[in-house]
């Protein structure tokens, strides 16, 4: 089953996405079953609110529960007002109207939390991996899960700096997963790199996922969405896997810019959807491959405090390198989680590490609200962001400046074919 259409010049409106869905859950036997919807947190853009309430329309009488669980990954929990925020409802709406619905945060870090549902074998994550890695990896999962009859993967698709295209699967493995497996798939993109990867749609690492995906034992609907800026440009419904690749084909049309050229500088400003740099490192990874060979990109964002929420010791701790870094010294790294080594090589970019002599292929500088002392304590750039004026950078000839960074990719023409 596929339904749904997309377009990158015309809009889809909310009767059509009412009537997709329709169309979609009357192929399916749900009355008397138990659904939950997985839905991204506030660090993706996208019409969550439309889809809250077509789907409540649809399903909330005819189902015996429906709930939705927030796809956090290792991000931080959302209060509940968020969580309001999110899928556009008050809490007076919620007493009144939608008091069946339940909402949960995933708790990635609490075992008590988690289900084993299946092991990836050290000889078939060789094969999965392309030969990269070769280590045996138990696959848990929310267990929450497994009370329901139906999982609803709701979100968008964009171009992604370790999967290549986000959305699918994606919305369980790292959404409601584990520890185990997020590290090792994140690695694994690390180890491919961000330039190599980002905006591929066959990948290692979307190999790794579907295969974890296929394990668990609950039905799954994919509903993927397209979105450019406010607008829902596409949404495809049916088996994950298919109405992923439907959308990733679209999002390939919709969220990547072909430079002619590539910039000595880059200013990236981040959105406030992005409050610390581990969710602002998407300001670096979507725009690192239109940096000329020595430019600096600018991470802009005064709003950004934080290194990490979650994992900003450990982050403190190791600094930004190159993936080359971490490979030369292994013995000396191995035994942090992959997820946190795998976000500082994407934010640090590409390079080489050769007789103790770190080369960094761009400078990556952060404008934020991070102090001096710890971006030199973490190996990155300082500029102080009251120095910038965006209007006035945006005259400078050799620099590109994207105002609303982290989910459009940039990429130089010449690489189209590649």
């Amino acid at each position: 089953m596929l339904i749904g259409s997309g377009s990158p010049e015309t809009k889809l409106s909310a009767q059509a996405v009412y009537q997709y869905c329709a169309a979609a859950f009357s192929q399916i036997n749900l009355a008397g079953k138990k659904v939950l919807a997985v839905i991204p947190d506030q660090t993706r853009t996208a019409p969550i609110d439309l889809l809250f309430r077509t789907v409540c329309q649809l399903l909330n009488e005819q189902v015996a529960q429906l709930d939705f669980m927030i796809a956090l990954g290792t991000h931080p929990p959302m209060a509940q007002a968020a969580i309001y925020e999110r899928v556009g409802l008050t809490a007076t709406e919620h007493r009144q109207k939608f008091s069946r619905v339940r909402f949960f945060n995933h708790d990635w870090h609490n075992p008590q939390e988690l289900a084993e549902i299946g092991t990836i074998s050290d000889s078939e994550m060789a094969h999965l991996s392309q030969g990269l890695l070769n280590e045996k990896v138990t696959i848990t999962l929310n267990k929450k899960v497994l009370e329901y009859d139906l999982l609803l993967l709701i979100g968008p698709t964009y171009p992604h700096e370790v999967v290549g295209f986000s959305g699918g699967n994606k919305y369980l493995f790292p959404g409601i997963a584990g520890q185990a497996i997020i590290d090792v798939f994140h690695w694994l993109g690390a180890l491919i790199t961000n330039r190599a990867i980002i905006g591929k749609k066959e990948t290692a690492v979307r190999q790794v996922i579907d295969r974890a995906a296929a394990m668990v034992p609950v039905a799954r609907l994919g509903i993927n969405l397209v979105v450019k800026g406010p607008d829902l440009m596409g949404l495809y419904i049916g088996e994950p896997e298919t109405a992923w690749r439907a959308a990733a084909d679209l999002s390939a049309r919709v969220h990547v810019v072909y430079t002619e050229r590539t910039y000595p500088t880059v200013l990236s400003c981040a959105p406030a959807m992005y409050t610390d740099l581990w969710t602002g490192g998407k300001c670096m990874y979507k725009l690192e491959p239109v940096v000329a060979d020595g430019g600096e990109l600018i991470i802009f964002a005064p709003h950004i405090r934080e290194v990490s929420v979650t994992h900003g010791t450990m982050l403190t701790q190791i600094g930004y390198h190159v993936r080359d870094y971490f490979l030369r010294q292994w013995d000396k790294f191995s035994h942090f989680p992959g997820g946190v080594l795998a976000h500082s090589t994407h934010v640090k970019g590409a390079g080489s590490f050769a007789n103790g002599i770190e080369r960094p292929r761009i400078r990556v500088t952060l404008a934020t609200g991070i102090p001096r002392e710890i971006c030199q304590q973490i190996n990155l750039g300082y500029r102080d962001p009251q120095s910038i004026t965006i209007e006035e950078w945006r005259r400078r000839p050799d620099t590109l400046v994207v105002a609303k960074a982290g989910e459009i990719l940039y990429k130089p023409s010449f690489e189209i074919d590649q």
